[in-house]
């Protein structure tokens, strides 16, 4: 799980991230950036009762992307980030094919990643 270091506090902070954040599509996810002003990143996981009707299968999805974020993200990363999700089927998906769907998305977003995510995307990519 994500330190509360690491989490939005307040409504307002997602609300101008919602905002004035750039969008980066994925198939099956959306991640916002705002550069921010703190010493670390911000991230949320945002999985509406649209995508499952269950929060059991809702929690799983967000578990597994928070873990993926709080491994490959770097801690010099200064950005908040909201992963929106799209499709039920992350919650089923193989841990290796989504941890390189999500490093995939960050990757587009220019964000530092850890340099095992590094190497993941270039695994990806042969």
């Amino acid at each position: 799980m994500v330190t509360s270091r690491h989490r939005f506090q307040g409504r307002n902070s997602l609300s101008a991230a919602y905002r004035r954040g750039t969008v980066v599509r994925g198939q099956s996810l959306q991640l916002r950036v705002l550069k921010n002003q703190s010493a670390s990143y911000r991230l949320a996981v945002v999985v509406s009762k649209k995508v499952h009707k269950s929060a059991v299968v809702r929690n799983r999805i967000r578990r597994r992307l928070y873990e993926i974020a709080r491994l490959r993200l770097s801690e010099t990363n200064r950005d908040d980030l909201i992963i929106s999700v799209f499709d039920m089927r992350l919650a089923t998906m193989p841990a290796a094919d989504l941890q390189k769907t999500v490093v995939k998305l960050f990757e587009r977003a220019n964000l530092q990643l850890t340099d095992s995510a590094q190497r993941a995307i270039v695994e990806f990519e042969v």
